[in-house]
């Protein structure tokens, strides 16, 4: 296995990781922002073909496995001292940020998926470890993650390295159809 920081190139492959790892929101988020006729999915990978902003590439890493592509990593700095939620927010992105801003100053891992074809192989675990390696060379003492309550693998992998959760808040619908009902906030001490 090999982990790489990403490229602008690997734009496609993670607007899927960051949409597998937030349930199809990303993909709903995207639908909306083109409208009817746009493609979201070229609106993803602009996005993350991006040089600045939090889904960047520049804030990702990808594991391979025999020279593919097979999970990702994306993660940043999280603000020291947290904004208030702008009033505009759509409700639906609220509880996630009220997650984010419990645990300021952290390294927030944003992403962690796996294409389901290497599932249960390490990539998960390798790029756990190396988040820890990339938060620490930052200075920064914690790693926190924001996970559905769906995906009980992720969660046992979590509580397995040593992630303890912090708080919950429940998902808001809207008209997301998703089968998670809470946000799940977990921190681990790197430090």
């Amino acid at each position: 296995m090999l982990i790489r920081q990403a490229k602008a190139s690997d734009a496609e492959d993670l607007a899927r990781f960051i949409n597998m790892a937030a349930d199809d929101l990303p993909l709903h988020f995207w639908r909306k922002s083109v409208g009817p006729d746009g493609d979201p999915w070229a609106l993803g990978k602009e996005r993350a073909a991006r040089e600045s902003g939090s889904f960047s590439y520049r804030n990702a890493w990808l594991a391979e496995v025999e020279g593919r592509v097979a999970a990702c990593l994306l993660g940043y700095p999280a603000e020291e001292e947290p904004a208030p939620i702008d009033p505009d927010t759509p409700p639906i992105f609220v509880p996630l940020l009220e997650l984010e801003a419990l645990a300021p100053g952290s390294w927030y891992l944003n992403v962690l998926a796996t294409y389901e074809a290497f599932r249960g192989k390490g990539t998960g675990r390798a790029l756990l470890a190396h988040a820890e390696t990339v938060a620490r060379a930052g200075g920064h003492g914690v790693i926190s993650l924001i996970a559905a309550d769906t995906h009980p693998a992720a969660l046992r992998l979590y509580a397995a390295k040593g992630y303890a959760e912090v708080a919950r808040r429940a998902v808001v619908k809207g008209d997301w159809q998703v089968e998670a009902t809470e946000w799940i906030l977990f921190t681990k001490a790197v430090g």
